[in-house]
């Protein structure tokens, strides 16, 4: 909620500057707009945050305001400030869309809870459709495969090699990673993604099972989820179907050692250079802490929408805890805290961490992780985005090299 813009359309000066200060000392962004006029350019789909106006203006009124915002986008929040006992004027507003019609004079504190309100619902709705736009993408890898650091974009760089590839694909990761769903998308980003996706675990599967699932799996893909405990008998047959070929294209997942498990013979060994081909390897949360941000905001956005409820905000104290933990189980133990964060459980989720980094260290993974969440929000323009930590350009500059990130890389 830090920064966000709020637009202030108010004809009288002092009252316009007093609003200013106030939000300004909350955390917000203010832009001050002396009328309609002046503030509509400012107005449009993609604004971020949320406007406040009076009503009663000169010229173009606020009601007039509040038809144009809502022309532009319907769910962008209005606010409109209401003279004292003027219940007719506040009928009118609500009916017509109004966000809420705080009555003048109003507390600040009592105008700051409503502007927090507006701007969780605001964020909530930006980040639906975000998350709309990727699945009407025909990407599966950028629709369904969240990070911006290096390694992110690597692995979805090779699942879309490994999809469009005609081998047997070996997804290979540590507990959590997600090796079901990489496995899943490369099916969508396949060729035969109009086939079926069946999903097989790997454990007690018997020759017929195998070859029922397989036949199933014909058209389309066949997942075996932790293929290093199919039972040795069905690792020979399945060897063997390869060999003869088959319809349905096999798509292994493991978070064991499989080389160690064919060195010692725990594992077929041809059968695992057969996969070998085309392996595709989950990097951990470890590797790539800077995406630990992105990812918990999208699983808090996800389960908020999934329980009904607006999305609480993610303020850096909440960031930087969570960077500073190790998360053994990577993606799947970060979506349940983000699922606990928002159903109000904020305690449990992030807790204090321990970790044997020191603090510099952790210091560091924090500031990296708010550079790039930052450059993030404003698609890779740098200049928004020091404007958004308030840093001058060339300490954000400095700052960036230092962290081996570039603007560039964020554009969309």
């Amino acid at each position: 909620m830090s920064n966000t813009p709020v637009l202030i359309v108010e004809d009288d000066a002092a009252v316009r500057e007093a609003l200013a200060q106030s939000l300004a000392l909350a955390g917000m962004s203010p832009i001050a707009a002396g009328s309609f006029v002046a503030a509509k350019d400012h107005i449009a789909a993609d604004f971020s945050g949320v406007i406040l106006s009076d009503i009663r203006m000169p010229g173009r009124d606020g009601f007039h305001l509040l038809s144009y915002a809502l022309a532009q986008d319907p769910e962008l929040p209005v606010i409109l400030l209401t003279g004292e006992g003027d219940i007719p004027m506040a009928v009118r507003a609500i009916g017509q869309g109004a966000f809420d019609f705080p009555e003048k004079p109003c507390a600040p504190a009592d105008l700051i809870a409503v502007l927090e309100r507006a701007i969780r619902t605001r964020a909530l709705v930006l980040e639906n459709r975000r998350l709309r736009e990727q699945l009407e993408s025909g990407d599966a890898a950028a629709r369904m495969l969240f990070g911006s650091s290096e390694k992110a974009e690597t692995l979805r760089q090779r699942v879309r090699q490994a999809a469009q590839a005609q081998t047997e694909v070996l997804v290979l990761g540590a507990p959590g990673t997600g090796v079901s769903k990489v496995a899943e998308v490369i099916h969508l980003s396949s060729p035969r993604s109009k086939g079926p996706f069946v999903k097989r675990a790997g454990s007690g599967m018997d020759r017929r099972g195998l070859a029922k699932a397989l036949e199933t799996a014909r058209t389309g893909s066949l997942f075996i989820d932790e293929i290093s405990v199919l039972p040795a008998d069905s690792q020979f047959a399945l060897t063997e179907a390869l060999e003869g070929g088959v319809g349905a294209r096999l798509i292994a997942g493991s978070t064991a050692d499989l080389v160690r498990a064919a060195e010692d013979g725990e594992f077929n060994a041809e059968l695992y250079y057969r996969l070998q081909v085309m392996p595709v390897r989950i990097p951990s949360l470890t590797e790539r802490p800077e995406d630990i941000p992105v990812l918990f905001r999208h699983y808090v956005a996800q389960a908020s929408e999934q329980a009904g409820l607006v999305a609480p905000d993610i303020t850096p104290e909440v960031v930087a805890s969570l960077m500073a933990q190790d998360w053994p189980g990577n993606a799947r133990a970060l979506m349940s805290a983000a699922m606990r964060f928002a159903l109000g459980l904020a305690d449990e989720a992030v807790p204090n961490a321990r970790t044997g980094l020191g603090l510099t260290a952790q210091m560091a993974q924090v500031e990296r992780s708010l550079l790039s969440a930052a450059l993030e929000r404003a698609s890779g323009q740098a200049s928004l985005a020091a404007q958004e930590l308030q840093l001058p350009r060339k300490t954000f500059y400095d700052k960036l090299t230092r962290y081996g990130l570039r603007a560039e890389d964020f554009r969309t």
